[in-house]
């Protein structure tokens, strides 16, 4: 499975709760997560899809750590069975 499928799922996921799931680009501002999660209701959270084991880069940590300190939900998405609950969660906060 490749990162790739993983986040070709989540943004099938997204769009199917009626949402945008929308990639995320910034080439002067490095480590940013791959997709910004735009839920009904206001609900907005970051992803970051790897493969399957893979772990973020520690610039990629530490944007995240920078995010989260400003309010935001930020995960890291590798398996497609995770997609779920993070939408949930994402929804119910």
């Amino acid at each position: 499975m490749t990162e790739k499928f993983i986040e070709s799922k989540l943004v099938k996921a997204v769009k199917m709760r009626g949402g945008l799931c929308i990639k995320f680009v910034s080439p002067s501002f490095v480590g940013v997560p791959d997709r910004i999660v735009l839920l009904p209701k206001g609900k907005v959270a970051f992803v970051e899809t790897k493969a399957p084991g893979e772990e973020m880069r520690p610039v990629q940590v530490r944007r995240k750590a920078q995010l989260e300190r400003l309010g935001f939900l930020v995960y890291c998405l590798d398996k497609t069975e995770k997609i779920g609950d993070i939408l949930d969660e994402i929804q119910t906060l």
